[in-house]
């Protein structure tokens, strides 16, 4: 599909800022500066910009335990991320939160959640609200391909399309969960086939070509937007680090070989060498992005080092809504 060239670079921004935050928040982890868990998102960057350059920022995402990159791609500030990951008190959740719980309402993100497929149902929830009130607004659940086993997938997927809310089901099949082959756990090859159940559209895409990612999240959410209900989209990828960091030494199950060949898969080298190969920019214009994200991404980091961290008494605040 047709993207002018700023939009196309600024894809390539978003995806390389989350290549390099997490990268950096992996570093830091092992550093010691990181409390608390960091489940890396590198590798899927072009998942996360796909779908969310084909949203309006008032429509709505739910992310997963595994959920820096969609909250950056749906236009977070990092520094306030990256305060949230080492607990000080400027962070999104004022340092209470971590991680796996980073939200940031003026953006429609409305939260990342560690417990697997609990985000399906929040997002129903929301296209439903939106539905309610007339509005054109659509929401995104992002999830794996473990949580297509859960029952809130069924029950979310069920009621979305007898309701035809304005939701897209978006699968990040990174084919394993924490040890274990999706081979194993998931009956069917592509999950996009379990759409047929509730007769939505189903959906399979290369899930490291973001151009073929944003076309069909645009077909997607444009089919939602319609009022004609929920699409079961699912992007196949693949996560390059470990299910979540360790500070000690820990095994990986996944054979060497194919970590190897889905590096060379890069999503992000990849959408570079489109943009080359179509002149979109040229390799000075990329070079100097690269400069201007690692410097953000350091600045991003050092502001939170020097933040305050919570005190003691901060643990009563904002335990109930106003």
């Amino acid at each position: 599909m047709e993207l002018d060239q700023r939009r196309l670079i600024s894809m390539y921004q978003r995806m390389y800022t989350i290549r390099v935050f997490d990268q950096t928040a992996v570093d830091e982890f092992h550093a010691g500066t990181i409390p608390g868990a960091v489940h890396s998102y590198v590798g899927q960057e072009a998942v996360a910009v796909g779908v969310c350059f084909a949203l309006r920022e008032d429509d709505m995402i739910v992310s997963t335990h595994r959920g820096h990159g969609h909250t950056i791609a749906k236009g977070a500030d990092i520094r306030r991320m990256m305060a949230e990951l080492l607990g000080k008190s400027n962070g999104y959740c004022k340092g209470k939160g971590g991680s796996m719980h980073i939200a940031d309402f003026s953006i429609g993100m409305l939260g990342a959640n560690g417990i697997v497929g609990a985000g399906l149902p929040i997002a129903t929830g929301a296209a439903l609200a939106a539905q309610l009130e007339g509005s054109d607004r659509v929401s995104v659940a992002f999830f794996g391909d473990g949580a297509s086993n859960e029952g809130a997938f069924h029950e979310a997927l069920n009621l979305a399309a007898v309701w035809k809310l304005p939701v897209v089901f978006v699968c990040e099949n990174n084919l394993w969960a924490s040890s274990v082959s999706s081979s194993e756990t998931v009956s069917v090859q592509d999950i996009s086939a379990r759409a047929a159940s509730y007769d939505i559209p189903g959906v399979t895409v290369d899930g490291n070509d973001v151009m073929a990612v944003h076309e069909a999240a645009t077909a997607a959410v444009d089919h939602a937007r319609r009022g004609l209900g929920p699409t079961l989209l699912e992007c196949k990828t693949y996560r390059w680090h470990v299910h979540n960091a360790q500070r000690g030494p820990i095994a990986d199950p996944r054979p060497e070989e194919e970590i190897e060949e889905w590096k060379r898969r890069d999503p992000i080298a990849r959408f570079g060498a489109y943009l080359l190969d179509t002149r979109s920019t040229d390799s000075e214009v990329l070079e100097h992005l690269h400069l201007q994200v690692h410097e953000r991404v350091a600045h991003a980091l050092s502001w939170a080092k020097v933040a305050p961290s919570p005190q003691p008494e901060d643990a009563l605040q904002d335990v109930f809504a106003n």
